[in-house]
């Protein structure tokens, strides 16, 4: 490895490191707070899913679905429907629970 690749590779900062500097930034941490509720479905999602030993095609079989919709919600790039989020938490064994 050359000497500028290892001070480029030394000098990475963590995505921790990253994220509490970001969250310094005001505008950044309510706009990171905004999305905790979406962050926390996929968490949950992905959570369960691996827990169960599922595959991404396992669950969206089980939800009557197709593969590339468990991975959009996973990545963030899909608003699931509440009709959606409640087969989710049944496939898991969970209830839907919304508070306001």
């Amino acid at each position: 490895m050359k000497k500028e690749q290892k001070k480029s590779i030394k000098d990475m900062t963590s995505w921790h490191d990253l994220h509490l500097k970001m969250m310094k930034n005001p505008e950044f941490r309510k706009a990171y707070e905004d999305l905790e509720p979406e962050f926390s479905v996929i968490r949950q999602s992905i959570k369960k899913r691996i827990e169960n030993k599922m595959s991404q095609g396992d669950l969206a079989k089980k939800l009557g679905t197709k593969q590339s919709a468990i991975s959009r919600l996973e990545s963030g790039t899909y608003n699931p429907t509440l009709s959606f989020l409640k087969k989710l938490s049944t496939a898991f064994g969970g209830k839907l629970e919304v508070k306001i």
